[in-house]
This record gives C-alpha cells, structure tokens and sequence, in this order.
C-alpha cells in the first residue's frame, strides 16, 4: 500500500510550477502550520464527522491525501484499530518529516508515510479515502477526485466553501487572500473560486460513486462531502 506507483491522470490537473508553489509554501510553512493544525483539529466537528463518514472497519486500508504533520492520523488509526493500516500521503518533506515524528514518539507500526501528488496517487487502493482542504489547491479537483474514486469504495473530501454568515466568509476572504500561492487566489473573486472547487469535487463524487452524502461545518465554512460504492462488498 505504501509503495511508491504513481498512476497516470488522463487530464493535467498540475503542472510542475503549481506542485513547486504549494510545496514551498507548506515548507515555508510547516512548523506554525503544524501548530496550527493541531490546535484546531476538533473545532466545529469536522475532523470527527470525516472520521465517521469513511465507516470503516477493524482492518481496513485507510488513504489520507494532503496529511500534513498527521492531525487526522490518531483519528484514523483509532478507527482502523491496531490491525488495520493508515497511509498518509504529502507533497512536502517537512510536513512528512513533522508527522514520522508523532509516529515514532508513539510507536505506531501501521501508520506509513508517503511523499507524493495527491494528484498522481502513489498507492494502488484503498478501502477508504479521506482528504481535508485539499481539493481547493487543485486547478482541476474534480480530476483529482476522479483518481480517489478509482482507488477506494468510500471517499471523504472537505473543502472550503463561502456559505456561511457575513463574518464567517470574511474571515475565509482574509485566509485566502494570506494564501493566493496555495490556492491560486489572484483573480478579484477568490471565495467564488473556492465554492466552484468545493463544488467541482462535490459533483465528480456524484459522477462516480451510488450514493452522496454532505454536511457544512463552523458557520458554513467548511463543507464535508462522503461518497459511496454500494456495490462494495463489507
């Protein structure tokens, strides 16, 4: 599960000056994004309902894409159980580097780490997938979310989406506008082009997976969309 074979993309959803942005902006970043992660990993529920939504069981293989320093990793690995196997994939060494450090200080044996694009997933498959404010850094996240479908039966993407109170899209205006180089937000309407990836990833899980459930989150910020494959057998 943690080797590393990319499959290919029929359509470009990154091109090398994008993964080299976001790469150097999470490494700029890590330490306080590290923090920051940690500090928030519960606010408004989110983590726990992306948590629920996977509904995996003892021994499953859950894919988490866009894992940073490992805030939803305790989560995950608690839902899987000791026989179960949590992969966390990262485009940035020192995001990686950051989350080894919470594996090792805990010993966990099946928590792997993979350095890769989640846009070329580096895994082969998965029983579950689960990617938070990751979609909304991709120019094409529908095509990304594509490739997760291929992978698992079950895929859970949160984004962030402009569909809350006045404060509360303020508040997201004044992220984006601190992050134009992660989320390329130089255009005079950020927050619409948020939605719109919040949106294109919401509607390829309708595309390809049997049945679609959502939720929004912290004054309706956040959105959480779970797809699923009935035809899977549990």
């Amino acid at each position: 599960m943690a080797e590393d074979a990319a499959r290919g993309s029929e359509r470009v959803v990154t091109g090398p000056e994008h993964v080299d942005r976001v790469r150097e902006s999470y490494d700029r970043w890590a330490r306080v994004y590290d923090l920051f992660a940690r500090a928030t990993a519960g606010v408004g529920g989110v983590r726990d309902a992306c948590v629920d939504a996977l509904d995996v069981d003892e021994g499953d293989t859950v894919v988490e894409f866009g894992c940073g320093p490992g805030p939803n990793l305790p989560a995950l690995r608690e839902a899987v159980g000791p026989s179960g196997h949590v992969v966390g994939v990262d485009l940035t060494g020192r995001m990686l580097d950051r989350a080894q450090v919470q594996i090792a200080r805990r010993g966990w044996r099946n928590v792997s780490l993979v350095r890769g694009d989640a846009a070329t997933p580096p895994v082969a498959d998965a029983d579950a997938v689960l990617s938070t404010f990751v979609t909304s850094l991709f120019p094409d996240p529908a095509a990304v979310v594509g490739e997760w479908c291929e992978l698992a039966d079950r895929v859970v993407v949160a984004g962030f989406a402009p569909r809350g109170n006045r404060a509360a899209n303020a508040a997201l205006w004044a992220f984006t506008r601190l992050s134009t180089s992660l989320f390329d937000a130089t255009g005079e309407d950020p927050l619409g082009q948020l939605d719109r990836r919040t949106a294109a990833a919401r509607h390829e899980l309708d595309a390809r997976m049997d049945r679609v459930e959502g939720g929004t989150f912290v004054f309706g910020t956040i959105v959480v969309s779970a797809g699923y494959r009935e035809t899977a057998v549990r």
